[in-house]
């Protein structure tokens, strides 16, 4: 089954709508109807929870078999609107580590920052490079709430602290 993204999937990918977690997100990026399920494999510890993932998002209509999608008409239906008040947090099942908190500070700086302000954003992206320990990550991670409770607003900050403090080590979090 080679995947590609519904008009539902490239609506959740826009930046500031998060309703699927960082690996279902993931995967919706590289559903280019080129790749097979068994090319997801090395997002997840398996290849069948790749089927999983990929199975569960093709039955709530994220994904589409790109051989079912030549034989239907494209839809002229717009993806309904998401109440992004309801909309649940990113569910993170994976494990909690310095390593994953760095990587999500730098997908936070490309979502939040690159468009908005380049220059900013490769002043964070440098400073998350420098930062080899927890203490200056946190910094960093600091630097980047402040600039978006400016921009976004001081709710949308402390989502994001509070998704900082589930990625970090437990004996870690502050």
């Amino acid at each position: 089954m080679f995947l590609i993204k519904t008009d539902k999937a490239r609506h959740e990918l826009q930046p500031g709508r998060r309703t699927l977690g960082q690996r279902e997100r993931a995967l919706l990026l590289m559903a280019d109807g080129q790749r097979s399920v068994t090319d997801f494999g090395q997002l997840f510890s398996s290849r069948d929870e790749a089927g999983k993932v990929a199975l569960h998002l093709v039955q709530e209509g994220y994904l589409l078999d790109s051989r079912a999608q030549q034989r239907q008409p494209p839809s002229e239906t717009p993806p309904a609107p998401v109440d992004i008040a309801s909309a649940a947090a990113d569910a993170f099942d994976g494990k909690r580590s310095l390593a994953t908190t760095r990587m999500f500070l730098f997908d936070l700086c490309e979502r939040m920052f690159v468009r908005r302000d380049p220059i900013l954003a490769e002043q964070f992206r440098e400073l998350l490079r420098e930062s080899r320990d927890r203490d200056g990550m946190l910094a960093v991670a600091g630097a980047m709430l402040d600039e978006i409770a400016k921009s976004a607003g001081a709710e949308r900050a402390e989502s994001i602290r509070d998704r900082i403090d589930k990625l970090l080590p437990a004996a870690l979090v502050h």
